[in-house]
C-alpha cells in the first residue's frame, strides 16, 4: 500500500502541471501534498476530481478492460470463458479457482483500488481543509470523491473481507494499518453513502452523466443495505430512483448501450474522442479462436428462445465447426460517439427492488419489476404463483442474463443471496472459501498487520 509518491504525481499532473518526470525520483508522502494549492478553486478540486475519474476509467475495477471486475467476476463466476495463457499466475487462474496469495491480477486489482482510495482521501481531505471554494461546490466535490472512494471499498469487502478501511493520507499511518472486519467496514461504507447522499444533489453536472448524482449513490447505499438484509431501507431508496422524473425506462433491448439513453444513472466517457470502450476491444474477436474471453456455454443456454438479449448482446462465430460466442453489448470499434461504459442503469433499480420486495415477503409488488425486465427482452412473464424461493430464483437468473460482463454483478448477486455454491455445478474447482480472494502476499510481507491471510490460502 505505499502508493504515496504516484499519488502526488497523480494530483499534481492533472492540478499543477507540473512534470510528473521530476516528482518520481522523490518519495514525499501524501500527507506533504500541497493541498492549500491543489484546492486553492473550484477549478483546481474539479482538475483533482478529474483525474481520479480518469484513473478509474483507464486502471480500476470499473475499466471494462482486462483487469476489470466484469471480465475478472465473469470468469471467476460461470459467465466468462478465460483463454488468456500469456499472463502466467493471473486472470487464467481465477478462471480456474486456483488463484493463490501470490496472483499477479489480484495483487495489481488491490493496488490500483488503494492507490484510487489515497486519491480520494487526498480531495476529501484538501476540501475539508479549502477556504477558497464555495458551499456548493465544496459540498459536490466531497460528495463525488467519498461516494467513489465507497465504491471501491464495497468491491474490496465482497472481494476480500477483512480490508484495511483508511480515511487518511498519513504516509506513516497506511504504511502499518491493520485490516477492519468486513461487519464494520460495510456499516463505515453506509455511513459514508449516507453522507454523500446528503452531499449530492439529483441535478447531473455533465448532460452526458459521466459525473454520478445524489441518485446514483442512493442505488449504491441501497447494494450495500441489501448486502446488510436491511431490505425495507432498500426499498425506499429504491422507490425513489426508479420513481424519479430524471430516468426513462428503455423498451428496446438495441438501446440499452447507447449513451443518451435516460435510464443510464451513471457512465465512464472513453478518454480518447471517438475511441471504443474498453468493453469492445477486450471481448471483440472475428473468424478466430478468441485470444482473452468468450461466453460460457452455460450462459448461453440459460437464454429461452426469443431472448432479444441474446440475439443482440451476443454474437456467435464459428471456428472449425466451434461455435465461441462473443458479448455483443458494445459493437463501436471505430468512430464511436455513442457508447460510453455504463456503471448503473434504471435496470438494476428494477431488478435490486424486485428482490427487496421478495425478500419481505411482498411477492406481488415484485412481480412488475421482474416482469417489465423480461417483457423488454421478450420473454414471458413469470408465473404470478411462485413462491418466495421461486420468485428469487426467477430474479437471480435475470439478473445474470441482464448484467453478464457487467461490474461483477453476478458475482456479488450470488454472494448477496448466498448462493455462490452453485457454482460448482459448472465450476468443479470451486470451493466454499473462494467467496473471498487471498490478501496479496506482497502486501503481507510490507504490512505484518495484515495478518491473518484469509482461510483456505
Amino acid at each position: 500500500m505505499k502508493n504515496t509518491r504516484f499519488l502526488l504525481c497523480a494530483l499534481t499532473l492533472g492540478i499543477l502541471l507540473v512534470s510528473c518526470e521530476n516528482l518520481l525520483d522523490v518519495d514525499v508522502p501524501v500527507s506533504q501534498t500541497p493541498s492549500s494549492l491543489v484546492f486553492e478553486s473550484t477549478e483546481t478540486a474539479d482538475a483533482a476530481l478529474s483525474h481520479l475519474y480518469t484513473e478509474m476509467q483507464a486502471y480500476s475495477l470499473l475499466n471494462g478492460g482486462q483487469g476489470g471486475a466484469g471480465a475478472l467476476l465473469g470468469s471467476y463466476t460461470d459467465d466468462l470463458i478465460s483463454y488468456d495463457n500469456y499472463s502466467q499466475n493471473g486472470d487464467m487462474d481465477i478462471y480456474e479457482n486456483v488463484q493463490g496469495a501470490s496472483n499477479i491480477s489480484i495483487k495489481s486489482f488491490w493496488t490500483q483500488a488503494y492507490s484510487e482510495i489515497y486519491t480520494a482521501n487526498a480531495i476529501i481531505t484538501g476540501i475539508e481543509k479549502s477556504a477558497g471554494i464555495n458551499e456548493r461546490d465544496r459540498r459536490r466535490i466531497k460528495g463525488e470523491a467519498l461516494f467513489v472512494r465507497t465504491l471501491i471499498y464495497y468491491y474490496l469487502n465482497q472481494l476480500f473481507g477483512d480490508i484495511p478501511y483508511t480515511v487518511t493520507t498519513d504516509y506513516t499511518f497506511n504504511q502499518s494499518v491493520k485490516k477492519t472486519s468486513s461487519a464494520e467496514v460495510q456499516e463505515k461504507i453506509q455511513e459514508d453513502l449516507y453522507m454523500a447522499v446528503a452531499l449530492l444533489n439529483d441535478e447531473y453536472r455533465n448532460p452526458e452523466r459521466i459525473y454520478p448524482n445524489r441518485k446514483t449513490a442512493e442505488l449504491l447505499l441501497a447494494t450495500v443495505l441489501m448486502t446488510r438484509h436491511q431490505y425495507g431501507a432498500a426499498e425506499a431508496l429504491l422507490r425513489g430512483v426508479i420513481d424519479s422524473p430524471l430516468y426513462q425506462w428503455q423498451p428496446d433491448v438495441r438501446e440499452t448501450f447507447k449513451n443518451t439513453g435516460s435510464h443510464i444513472l451513471w457512465q465512464l466517457k472513453p478518454l480518447y474522442a471517438s475511441a471504443a470502450t474498453n468493453e469492445a476491444m477486450l471481448y471483440y474477436f472475428e473468424s478466430s479462436v478468441p485470444t482473452l474471453y468468450s461466453l460460457s456455454g452455460d450462459l448461453i443456454s440459460s437464454f429461452s428462445a426469443g431472448d432479444l438479449r441474446k440475439q443482440w448482446w451476443t454474437t456467435g462465430i464459428t471456428v472449425e465447426q466451434t461455435t465461441y460466442y462473443r458479448p455483443g453489448k458494445y459493437t463501436r470499434l471505430f468512430d464511436n460517439t455513442d457508447e460510453y461504459s455504463i456503471v448503473f442503469r434504471l435496470e438494476e433499480a428494477y431488478l435490486l427492488l424486485a428482490e427487496a420486495l421478495a425478500q419481505q415477503g411482498k411477492l406481488s409488488e415484485a412481480m412488475p419489476y421482474l416482469n417489465a425486465v423480461k417483457e423488454k427482452a421478450g420473454v414471458s412473464p413469470a408465473a404470478p404463483t411462485l413462491t418466495k424461493e421461486q420468485l428469487l430464483d426467477e430474479i437471480l437468473a435475470e439478473n445474470r442474463k441482464e448484467f453478464f460482463t457487467e461490474r461483477g454483478i453476478r458475482f456479488t448477486t450470488l454472494k448477496r443471496l448466498g448462493r455462490l455454491t452453485d457454482l460448482v455445478m459448472h465450476k468443479p474447482q470451486w470451493k466454499p472459501h473462494h467467496e473471498l480472494w487471498p490478501l496479496p502476499f506482497s502486501e503481507l510481507s510490507l504490512n505484518p498487520n495484515l495478518n491473518p491471510q484469509n482461510n483456505g490460502y
